[in-house]
C-alpha cells in the first residue's frame, strides 16, 4: 500500500516494534538480554554514525554557500547577532519556566534516595571537576582545522567556515569555479543523505529496542514526577512560548511541526537531534528560507539553544534539592539560572554533556550533594528524547524566525511548502519507491 512506503509511517512501525522488542528483551535471561541489547544498540549507534559522517561537510559548505551567496557581509554579522541574543532570551525563559513548575510540582518530594538504584557517575563529576569553561570558550578557535573536521566539532567547523567564505567572497570573480564545484558537492552530499535517511525507520527501531530492554519501565514509577513534569513543562513551552514567539512573526508553529513531522519522530527513536540535523537544514532551506540563515542559525543552535536541556537542567536542579530535603531559596535559585546560563551552553559539545553540565553546576553552587546525579541516570534515556525534540523544534522556529526578521526568506514559498501545496522538496513524506 501507498500509505506503508511514506517514510514517517514506516518511522512510526520501527518506533512501535522497537517498543514491543524491548518490552521482550528487558524480560530475557540477563546472558539473552545483554546480547540482544548489544544488538539493538548498535543498530541505533551505526545509523546515528551515518548521520553524523554527514554532519560535517554538509555544514561546511552550506555555510561557504551561504555566505559567499549572501551578497552583503554585514548581514552575515547581523544575522549571527540576533541568533546569539534570541537563544540567551529564549533558553533563560525555557530555564526559568523549568524552574516554575518545579517548584509547583516539587517532584522530589516523597522520593528517598535510598531507594533509588546506585549508579556509577564518577565518569561525569571528573570532567566536570576538571571542566574549564574559559577554555571551552577559547576552543571556539580551531587550533588545528583537520582535528577540529576529524572530532565533528560543530562550533570550530562553523567558525573556519565563516572565515573561509569571507576569504572566498575577497576572490570576486575568480571564486566562480570553486564555488560552482562545492553547490555539486553540497548536492551529492544530500543525494547521499537521501540514501541514509531511507533506513532510519531501522535506527528508530533500535534505539526505542535499547532504550526499552536497557531500562524497562519499572524502574520508572519512583522517578515518574520527574518526568511526568519534565514532559508537561516540554508540551508547555513549545506551545505556550514557541507558539507565541511563531505568532508575533506571522506564522504557524503547528503547520511548521507538521511539516517537520517526520524529523520529529526520527528524534523521538534516536534520541538525538544529531539524526536530523542537515535534513532539517535542506527542509527549511526548500520551504524559502535564505541558505545563509540557515547555515548560521542552524549549527549555532545546536550548541546555543538547548531549549529541552536547559527545561531538565534547571528542573533536575529543584529536583535533587527536593529529594535530598535541601531548600533553597530564590536567591540560590536565581543563582542557579545565572550558572546554567553559561553551563547550558556548553552541553552539545561533549558525550553526556547533559549529565557533565549538570555535575559543573553542582559542583560549583556546593549547596546540593553531587551524588543526587545517580538518581536521575536510569531514566535519563527516557527524558533524552523530549529534550532533543524540544531542541530541534526550538532550532527550527529560531531560523524561522531570524530570517523573518531579516526579510530573508519567500513567505510564497514557505506557506505553499509548509502548508503542504507543494511537495517536491518532502523528503521524508514521500513514498519510497
Amino acid at each position: 500500500m501507498r500509505f506503508f512506503r511514506i517514510l514517517y509511517v514506516q518511522v512510526i512501525i520501527g518506533i512501535l516494534l522497537g517498543i514491543l522488542a524491548g518490552f521482550i528483551i528487558h524480560d530475557l535471561p540477563a546472558d539473552q538480554k545483554a546480547g540482544w541489547v548489544k544488538v539493538a544498540k548498535l543498530i541505533s549507534d551505526t545509523f546515528i554514525n551515518m548521520i553524523r559522517m554527514m554532519i560535517v561537510p554538509i555544514i561546511f559548505f552550506t555555510i561557504i554557500l551561504g555566505i559567499v551567496g549572501a551578497g552583503n557581509l554585514k548581514k552575515v554579522g547581523r544575522v549571527g547577532g540576533k541568533a546569539i541574543i534570541y537563544f540567551e532570551v529564549v533558553t533563560t525563559i525555557a530555564l526559568v519556566i523549568g524552574l516554575i513548575v518545579a517548584n509547583l510540582i516539587k517532584p522530589g518530594h516523597g522520593i528517598d534516595p535510598k531507594h533509588i538504584p546506585p549508579a556509577d557517575i564518577s565518569k561525569y563529576t571528573s570532567t566536570a571537576e576538571t571542566w574549564d569553561w574559559g577554555q571551552f570558550l577559547s576552543n571556539i578557535v580551531p587550533s588545528n582545522i583537520i582535528d577540529a573536521f576529524a572530532k565533528g566539532d560543530i562550533i570550530q567547523i562553523l567558525f573556519f567556515g565563516i572565515l573561509f567564505a569571507f576569504g572566498l567572497k575577497a576572490l570576486g570573480k575568480a571564486s566562480a569555479g570553486l564555488i560552482s564545484t562545492f553547490e555539486t558537492i553540497n548536492k551529492v552530499l544530500f543525494n547521499v543523505l537521501k540514501i541514509i535517511i531511507r533506513v532510519s525507520p531501522v535506527g528508530a527501531f533500535g534505539g526505542m529496542a535499547y532504550t526499552v530492554g536497557t531500562f524497562g519501565f519499572g524502574s520508572l514509577a519512583a522517578l515518574g514526577a520527574l518526568m511526568a513534569s519534565f514532559y508537561i513543562t516540554s508540551i508547555l513551552f513549545i506551545f505556550v512560548v514557541l507558539n507565541l514567539i511563531a505568532w508575533f512573526y506571522g506564522f504557524s508553529l503547528w503547520k511548521l511541526l507538521a511539516y517537520i513531522k517526520a524529523e520529529i519522530l526520527i528524534v523521538f527513536g534516536a534520541s538525538s537531534s544529531e539524526a536530523v540535523l542537515p535534513n532539517l537544514m535542506q527542509k527549511l532551506e526548500a520551504a524559502g528560507c535564505d541558505r545563509s540563515v540557515v547555515g548560521l542559525v542552524i549549527p549555532t543552535g545546536y550548541s546555543f539553544n538547548l531549549d529541552g536541556t536547559t527545561i531538565y537542567l534547571s528542573m533536575a536542579v529543584l529536583f535533587i534539592s527536593q529529594a535530598f530535603n535541601i531548600p533553597l531559596s530564590i536567591g540560590q535559585q536565581l543563582t542557579i539560572i545565572a550558572i546554567l546560563m553559561l553551563t547550558s551552553k556548553g552541553a552539545a559539545a561533549v558525550t553526556g554533556g547533559g549529565f557533565i553540565v549538570l555535575s559543573s553546576t553542582l559542583i560549583a553552587m556546593k549547596i546540593l550533594p553531587v551524588e543526587g546525579l545517580a538518581m536521575l541516570i536510569g531514566i535519563d534515556r527516557f527524558m533524552s528524547e523530549a529534550r532533543a525534540i524540544t531542541n530541534m523544534i526550538g532550532n527550527s522556529v529560531a531560523t524561522v524566525v531570524i530570517a523573518r526578521s531579516e526579510k530573508s526568506v519567500d513567505m510564497a514559498i514557505y506557506k505553499a511548502v509548509v502548508e503542504g501545496q507543494h511537495t517536491g522538496s518532502r523528503l521524508l513524506e514521500q513514498p519510497i519507491d
